[in-house]
């Protein structure tokens, strides 16, 4: 079984050693090899080593690379210690870990929870690569839907199973509440009928037989469950007071950090009424666009005009961490209204506490609710909070930069829903593909610190992913071949023989020659694979690098042959 560690790592190694731990099999594989040469038993080492190979050590660390690339780090990350990432990435590398150990089962807990969109459409290619039984939660439908065959729907404390996926389940479950409705009524209808009759009758003699046995009828029937339905939830934003046109306009603008500028040269402008999806690999600044825009962070440089009457609403990444644990939603609520009338922001807006409590009442806050403490709630309850004080500030410019983490499917319908009839313009960053299909009508590529209009739709930028992700795992592979080549043992000298060589130490330098020789072969067969794929221009230097590996093998095949015709000479 396969499952990510849900402790927050804290090691001093570095990242690619860290994910290589997972693979149980290897180090398993490592700690026999190291108990055969410590026990000195030389048919146990040549066993080991065997295995070792089996389990995958010549090119263990560059699978392990090949996923913590895939999971958004950069090259220059790989061997970054461990405790130095921030908790987001360390989760990262936890499901890095997890992938990394061969299983016949693995268990995925909200997997794309620390994950933006490149780093969840690759995952989801390798898990639907995967050979064993995956069992995954999540809140992401087309996540769902692209890696799962079965649904198991808990409800009402019971488990029922649906062939499909997510989409398929949402069909089959609306079916099966229906049929479940008409029975139930059928059943009400039998019921009543026979209760009539045990009322009309039970009294009289002549029918007390018929009546009781109705009575029974009644006790044996097997009873049809009423459907209750999930509470629905919905909200909608409220009509901006004004609509500037341009809602901003930037011209030449720097953004990022005084020591680290991020985007240079920004030449763009937001509209009244636009739907825009950004997009981005990991660390390449949509974060940092949207926090300049909603003035978060200072621009570096350049000049940013803002329409007459713009009132932004912004919901942050680490929108939940701002909140005040000790708080209740009534407390932030009321502090909120108090600001918004002391700036004047908001004209008409009440700051009466029934109001207030009406209001996050439509956002399933009940009446017990609004009182608790903001530290005791659940994620996706904190981040239905934000959206409520989000709505209550009447935006007409709303930046979003990845609001769905904590919720759940029903909470994102209801956005994408209110989002869809919001008047007014709407920049978001998400990596749920759901969301971005509904809401948005264009999009931004964030890519080498520019800003630049993408032309095309989801599909086009998950293909755009895939070349850029398969370049990036190609060059990952040659730099780490060429560099993993063990270099051959010196040969031994000529005068070298039995009678001043101990048996011993022949036997252990044998073991080690044929470990080096199962390497060297494992990486020609890697780069003749190459070779056999390579483009024109790449095939001279590919054949260079394959002939310098045949040397390599050469030696080592002779030294190991040497070494076993010393061992034979000295068994004879």
């Amino acid at each position: 079984i396969g499952q990510v560690a849900q402790d927050m790592p804290e090691a001093a190694e570095g990242a690619t050693d860290f994910v290589v731990a997972g693979d149980t099999v290897l180090a398993a594989a490592r700690a026999e090899v190291q108990a055969a040469e410590l026990a000195d038993d030389h048919e146990r080492m040549a066993h080991a080593y065997m295995d070792l190979h089996d389990a995958g050590e010549h090119d263990a660390r560059a699978r392990a690379q090949a996923l913590i690339l895939g999971l958004g780090f950069q090259v220059h990350e790989l061997d970054r210690p461990v405790n130095e990432f921030s908790g987001g990435w360390r989760m990262r590398l936890q499901l890095a870990r997890a992938l990394m150990c061969p299983a016949d089962l693995l268990l995925l807990d909200e997997p794309t929870n620390h994950l933006d969109l490149d780093a969840l459409v690759w995952l989801e290619a390798w898990l639907t690569r995967f050979a064993g039984t995956i069992i995954v939660i999540s809140h992401d439908r087309d996540f769902l839907d692209a890696v799962t065959q079965v649904t198991l729907h808990i409800e009402h404390q019971k488990l029922n199973r649906y062939g499909g996926n997510y989409s398929q389940f949402e069909s089959m479950r609306a079916e099966r509440a229906s049929q479940q409705r008409q029975a139930f009524a059928k059943q009400q209808e039998q019921i009543a009928h026979l209760q009539k009759f045990i009322d009309r009758f039970k009294a009289k003699a002549s029918k007390a037989k018929q009546a009781q046995s109705r009575v029974k009828a009644l006790e044996r029937m097997e009873r049809v469950a009423p459907l209750l339905a999930e509470a629905d939830f919905s909200f909608s934003f409220e009509e901006p007071a004004n609509l500037p046109n341009p809602m901003l306009a930037l011209r030449d603008v720097s953004a990022g950090y005084a020591t680290h500028p991020i985007l240079q040269g920004l030449d763009c402008s937001v509209w009244a009424g636009q739907r825009i999806g950004i997009l981005g690999a990991n660390g390449q600044g949509k974060s940092t666009l949207v926090k300049t825009v909603a003035a978060s962070i200072d621009a570096l440089g350049g000049e940013i005009t803002r329409g007459k009457g713009l009132n932004i609403g912004y919901f942050a990444q680490q929108e939940l961490d701002v909140l005040r644990p000790a708080d209740s939603p009534l407390e932030h609520m009321v502090a909120l209204a108090r600001s918004l009338a002391a700036d004047q922001r908001l004209q008409g807006q009440s700051t009466r506490e029934q109001d207030l409590r009406n209001f996050l009442g439509g956002f399933n806050f009940s009446a017990d609710m609004v009182l608790q403490a903001v530290g005791s709630m659940s994620g996706g309850e904190k981040a239905r909070l934000v959206l409520c004080m989000l709505v209550w500030q009447r935006p007409n410019l709303l930046l979003l930069d990845e609001p769905t983490n904590h919720l759940d499917l029903a909470t994102r319908e209801a956005l994408s829903v209110a989002l869809n009839e919001f008047e007014g313009t709407v920049m978001l960053v998400s990596h749920d593909r759901a969301m971005l299909r509904s809401v948005c009508d264009e999009f931004w590529l964030v890519s080498a610190g520019q800003v630049r209009p993408f032309d095309g739709d989801l599909d086009d930028y998950q293909r755009w992913l895939a070349t850029e992700a398969k370049r990036k795992r190609d060059a990952l592979q040659a730099s780490t071949a060429a560099t993993a080549i063990p270099k051959p043992a010196p040969a031994a000298p000529a005068a070298a023989t039995t009678r001043t060589r101990p048996a011993k130490t022949v036997q252990k330098e044998c073991a080690d020659a044929e470990a080096q020789v199962m390497r060297l072969q494992a990486a020609c067969e890697l780069w003749e694979g190459k070779l056999a794929e390579a483009a024109p221009d790449d095939i001279a230097a590919l054949g260079q690098t394959l002939s310098g590996l045949h040397r390599e093998l050469a030696a080592h095949e002779e030294r190991w042959l040497q070494l076993m015709a010393e061992l034979e000479s000295a068994a004879a």
